[in-house]
């Protein structure tokens, strides 16, 4: 078939989902098949499937897209944003550029408070890439309390933000009305922020979630604009004793069945995953997921592995995280160490990132994605040869790995030299490898 291309998406509905299914390749289409190093027309194709999503709203202008899916390689997301509590504009801006910097290929602002709009704004003009928000935390802040929510009130935030150029949305759709009894018998309950809005606003009205009874609505607005919809977990586990229980997989089914009205519509869906689960759990959820929700990109939240670690969360999540890529997982969202403690700053946005390159990283290399390796066997070949400028620059955070090697020598001249500090001269094993190799 002849490739069809086209640059400029205009009309009733704009979404990558509707062009590929006409046959059409887009620019963004186009810019991940050049990332991802493949066809554009798997691109198209596994965009016409609803196995790969695009998210990139016609009015952000900035973007620069990313693909989410089974067929490209795995990405993180790095949530920022501001609270009442502490942090500011600036702080946020920063956050973002370093997680940029480092690699993060998209950026969730979680602001809440009174500036929302205003951190959105700024953020959205200095991010290429895809930023995605969730607009409950607007909505509330526009009322005293949860009850005093509408449906009006919280469709007129969504279809601002997506006027605003919000790429993807998460929300809380699925959680219905008869499984927050199920959630309410849990040892943690309902940890997810939203999710308790949702449950406190239908257990107060004794009505179903709004954004379940009108979905349409918000599916009209997605195709207008093209934004992903990325529809959240409002029932993930908050500890390791809540996870794969009757209430997570009673709204998992919900969300498969919002999966299929989204594709009916042509509008990017993926759906958000776990919470806190136990290691052997893991490949279970996702394969869960695929079969329940038509294989929509997984979007999952660690999962962290134990509950033991307050302060070391990156890395008990990075754990489950690299299981969950391995095992099918599309995208990764960060954890930092500063997760169940407080908001995050500079240096746990660092940590955190690169727990999260990692994992992914790595389960890209375990599933043999075409040229997966080829950085690391870089590195490896720079470590081999001494070559310390080459092997920072290979290095994930190039800063840190210079500084800890600079720091390790006590005289200047040992920095560029052919051993590190940890054996010295005499005792290094890559020398005396070099030096068998040269007898023999």
């Amino acid at each position: 078939m002849r490739t069809k291309w086209v640059a400029n998406r205009t009309g009733d509905v704009v979404t990558q989902l509707h062009y590929a299914r006409k046959g059409v390749i887009t620019e963004e289409m186009a810019r991940v098949a050049e990332r991802e190093r493949i066809a554009p027309e798997l691109v198209r194709d596994e965009v016409a499937r609803g196995r790969l999503v695009i998210p990139a709203n016609i009015r952000h202008l900035n973007l620069d897209p990313q693909g989410i899916g089974d067929a490209v390689t795995c990405k993180i997301n790095t949530n920022i944003g501001g609270s009442p509590v502490r942090s500011t504009e600036s702080e946020e801006l920063d956050k973002l550029q370093l997680a940029l910097r480092l690699g993060s290929d998209a950026i969730m602002d979680l602001t809440v408070g009174p500036l929302i709009r205003e951190t959105r704004t700024l953020l959205l003009a200095n991010c290429p890439a895809p930023l995605g928000t969730v607009p409950i935390y607007e909505a509330i802040e526009k009322v005293d309390c949860p009850e005093d929510l509408t449906e009006d009130l919280i469709f007129d935030v969504i279809e601002r933000q997506a006027q605003d150029g919000v790429d993807f949305m998460t929300v809380h759709a699925g959680l219905l009305r008869d499984h927050v009894p199920l959630a309410l018998k849990r040892l943690a309950g309902i940890v997810s922020r939203g999710g308790a809005l949702t449950a406190r606003w239908m257990a107060h009205h004794k009505k179903e979630n709004p954004l379940y009874t009108a979905f349409d609505r918000l599916l009209d607005i997605c195709r207008r604009y093209d934004v992903t919809l990325s529809l959240g977990d409002g029932l993930r586990p908050g500890a390791l004793a809540d996870a794969s229980d009757e209430a997570q997989f009673a709204e998992l089914k919900t969300l498969g069945e919002l999966v299929k009205r989204c594709h009916d519509a042509e509008v990017q869906v993926m759906v958000e995953g776990p919470g806190h689960v136990p290691f052997d759990q893991i490949a279970m959820n996702m394969q869960k997921e695929r079969e329940l929700c038509y294989e929509a990109p997984f979007y999952i939240l660690g999962p962290i592995v134990t509950d033991i670690a307050p302060g070391y969360d990156h890395i008990t999540s990075a754990i489950g995280a690299t299981m969950g890529a391995f095992s099918g997982a599309s995208m990764l969202c960060y954890v930092t160490p500063r997760e169940h403690l407080g908001l995050p700053n500079l240096e746990d946005v660092r940590q955190g990132v690169i727990a999260y390159k990692i994992a992914a990283h790595a389960a890209d290399v375990a599933r043999h994605r075409p040229g997966a390796r080829d950085r690391d066997d870089a590195l490896s070949r720079a470590r081999a040869a001494f070559d310390w400028d080459r092997m920072f620059e290979l290095s994930l955070d190039p800063q840190r790995a210079r500084m800890m090697h600079e720091e390790s020598h006590v005289r200047p001249e040992d920095i560029r030299a052919d051993y590190c500090s940890m054996c010295g001269d005499k005792h290094c094993a890559i020398k005396m490898s070099l030096s068998v190799k040269d007898i023999l």
